[in-house]
């Protein structure tokens, strides 16, 4: 073979083995090519699309509790509160009343006529304050037998089932506020509402007493 023939030979190889690498470099770049996105079946989107729900369902859940605990909270809180004012109240009433209790009714500061001193005490009181509303002396035993059932004469008698309060048995006792702020510890002031009470409702203390004997109450 001549230097020419060997020549040509070895450059028709090596663009052969040229070709061959490039068919091969074409070939692994189209396998490595990136994939297409697959398509989701309808059962498929169907469950991404449950799942979404049930988290939102779950947030709005979680939402909604904390909403309540907040309300419940506030609510126990605002509870707690009126007890406490309530308790404050209780506790102001009971030093209010020990007070008045430690320092005794209100004393009498008028004359007693003489047709009065043979009682003492709200008796006494009571006798010359009838008096002075107009009734005779000969009215004062029904009075006395009246307030004596009602209440003995105490300033402090308390019906804790009705409410009724004081010498004449006011129900509630703060209807006695009308005679005077006091009314709670001066008998003086119980006895004037009582007296008022007696002559618009039944004109005298006898007429008042006649009518507790057949009713039993006034």
């Amino acid at each position: 073979m001549t230097h020419a023939w060997k020549k040509a030979g070895a450059r028709t190889a090596s663009v052969a083995v040229l070709l061959a690498g490039l068919v091969g470099g074409v070939y692994l770049g189209q396998q490595h090519e990136t994939p297409a996105p697959v398509a989701l079946t309808r059962a498929e989107v169907s469950d991404v699309q449950l799942l979404k729900e049930r988290q939102n369902q779950h947030t709005a859940d979680r939402a909604m509790r904390h909403e309540a605990e907040d309300e419940a909270a506030e609510k126990a809180a605002s509870e707690a509160k009126r007890a406490a004012k309530q308790a404050r109240t209780l506790e102001t009433k009971k030093i209010e009343k020990k007070k008045a209790e430690a320092a005794g009714p209100v004393p009498f500061d008028g004359p007693i006529p003489g047709s009065c001193k043979e009682f003492n005490g709200s008796r006494a009181i009571g006798c010359t304050l009838m008096l002075q509303a107009g009734f005779g002396i000969a009215e004062f035993p029904c009075l006395n037998q009246l307030w004596n059932k009602e209440s003995g004469w105490n300033y402090k008698a308390e019906n804790r089932s009705s409410g009724a309060y004081g010498i004449p048995q006011a129900l509630p006792g703060r209807k006695m506020a009308s005679a005077g702020a006091d009314w709670k510890s001066n008998p003086a002031t119980q006895i004037t509402w009582g007296l008022g009470y007696v002559k618009g409702r039944y004109q005298s203390p006898c007429g008042a007493w006649n009518y507790f004997q057949n009713n039993g109450h006034y």
